[in-house]
């Protein structure tokens, strides 16, 4: 009898003991399938990440403002001119992409501080102010701000801007210069677009209209009644905006234009566009 109660009791402790041992085994086992998908789904997902930063190193973002002609322009549903062609070969060279955004002419060095775009090209002259907040590279072509005026206006040249109603494109180098006139008396009138100002004028808003020498001819050749003044109000030197201390990028675009203008192909790109006006 005693034998019997203590076969019974050893074969409930052996039950008990291969149950838990199984429980274990299973609980084991569920945490390492869990562990190794968790660990799989960082992986892929550090796999994704990894395939975008290397995208985003393939591409060359660039800031720009396309109502520039014709420097930078709309032609249907393309943004096209000699910045866009300068930019499309210097990425060509690099091994980038370009990815062009256009947007307002004074959100590009923001653009470019955030680091949401990676080049300025846009007309943009190198200057003081703009060299507190950016970069420059060297520069790829010389431009003039010039007076636009009616026909019959009795504007002869930039002195005679004193105490007249300017209008400039918000911005841009015309707006820097142009704002010295105010000291004079001067009133400056602002517009997102440079033909926004042209048409300000012909409407007698304003008496004149100061902005680079190339969107100035476009604007002309558009508009019957107004003109170009031959004394031009500044010379100055377009240049790229890069990140403030991108230093690297700096370099490879200044050796890409050093090739560009070396070979020809810089003066090439903004021949197609100049001389056809």
């Amino acid at each position: 009898m005693k034998k019997q109660v203590i076969a019974l009791l050893m074969a409930a402790v052996m039950v008990g003991s291969m149950a838990a041992c199984g429980s274990d085994g299973a609980e084991t086992t569920a945490a390492a399938d869990t562990t190794s998908a968790e660990t799989t789904t960082a992986g892929e997902a550090a796999d994704e990440e990894g395939k975008e930063e290397a995208a985003g190193d393939n591409v060359l973002v660039m800031a720009t403002n396309a109502e520039f002609p014709p420097y930078e322009y709309h032609d249907g549903g393309d943004i096209v001119g000699i910045d866009v062609e300068v930019a499309e070969a210097i990425a060509k060279k690099l091994g980038m992409t370009l990815e062009i955004e256009d947007i307002a002419f004074d959100s590009i060095i923001p653009e470019l501080e955030s680091g949401k775009a990676d080049i300025g090209v846009a007309g943009m002259t190198v200057d003081e102010d703009r060299l507190k907040n950016v970069d420059f590279t060297d520069p790829y072509t010389t431009a003039s701000q010039v007076i636009i005026v009616k026909e019959d206006s009795d504007i002869a040249g930039p002195d005679d801007l004193k105490g007249k109603y300017i209008g400039v494109q918000l911005g841009t180098t015309g707006d820097i210069y142009a704002s010295d006139y105010e000291a004079d008396g001067s009133t400056i009138e602002r517009y997102n677009k440079g033909f926004e100002a042209v048409q300000a004028m012909q409407q007698g808003k304003i008496d004149a209209v100061v902005i680079d020498n190339e969107p100035a001819k476009v604007f002309v050749s558009q508009n019957e009644g107004i003109k170009i003044l031959d004394e031009a109000l500044t010379v100055e030197e377009y240049a790229i905006a890069v990140k403030k201390g991108n230093t690297e990028l700096l370099d490879k675009i200044n050796k890409a234009l050093g090739e560009l203008k070396e070979s020809g192909e810089l003066q090439a790109i903004i021949d197609k566009y100049i001389s056809a006006e």
